[in-house]
């Protein structure tokens, strides 16, 4: 596993997000240094942590862990923010679309 990929993953959609580490640590309930092992690849993660991340952030466990969708999932997947949507493509880039 290339965990420093992986953290880094995890850590632009964070800040995509806006969330803090702190918060996004409450909403793992792990702590903030356990949260800034994974970003920075030096910890790895149980499969259940990596459940709750791909949960909280609405990316898939594929994308997290190989930076790619896998086939068999939704083309798009879409966030919703305050001022607009932002679409994942399957090659993981984000599109953004601005409300009519």
């Amino acid at each position: 596993m290339d965990w420093v990929s992986i953290g880094g993953r995890i850590r632009r959609q964070r800040e995509f997000l806006g969330y803090t580490r702190e918060h996004f640590a409450e909403l793992l309930d792990v702590t903030p240094k356990f949260c800034s092992d994974i970003e920075l690849g030096v910890k790895g993660m149980s499969v259940q942590t990596l459940c709750r991340i791909s949960e909280v952030l609405r990316l898939s466990t594929d994308f997290i862990l190989f930076g790619r969708e896998n086939a068999n999932e939704h083309k798009k997947r879409i966030a919703l923010t305050s001022d607009s949507f932002f679409v994942s493509t399957p090659k993981g880039e984000m599109d953004q679309i601005s409300p009519q």
